[in-house]
């Protein structure tokens, strides 16, 4: 049970950076921060913008619950609820980029 609860922190963790980088990455590239919208009107843009939100998305959340309460706008609750998804989506991600490099790593073995 120990076991698993630490894999699941460490990949939430594994998430959250990826995350992080990914938003970073494109605030440096745009010079604005990650938001939830669509990137233009063509199918392809429409597939990125979903994909991008995906990968970016706990930062986003958590930037966002953050900006809200500083700006007095939304209880502590929601903070909490936000981050707790954020946490949420994080472990998924963490779960699919994990499976990403053992994948990557067991096709040069």
């Amino acid at each position: 049970m120990l076991r698993e609860l630490l894999l699941l922190v460490y990949a939430g963790a594994v998430g959250f950076v990826a995350a992080g980088i990914a938003a970073s990455f494109y605030k440096m590239i745009t010079l604005e921060p990650a938001r939830f919208r669509l990137l233009g009107q063509s199918f392809l843009a429409w597939t990125t913008a979903v994909v991008f939100c995906a990968v970016t998305g706990p930062v986003i959340v958590v930037d966002h619950a953050i900006q809200s309460r500083r700006k007095d706008r939304i209880p502590m609750l929601w903070v909490f609820g936000g981050v707790f998804i954020a946490g949420l989506w994080s472990c998924c991600l963490g779960v699919l980029v994990l499976e990403l490099i053992l994948a990557v790593k067991g096709s040069f073995a």
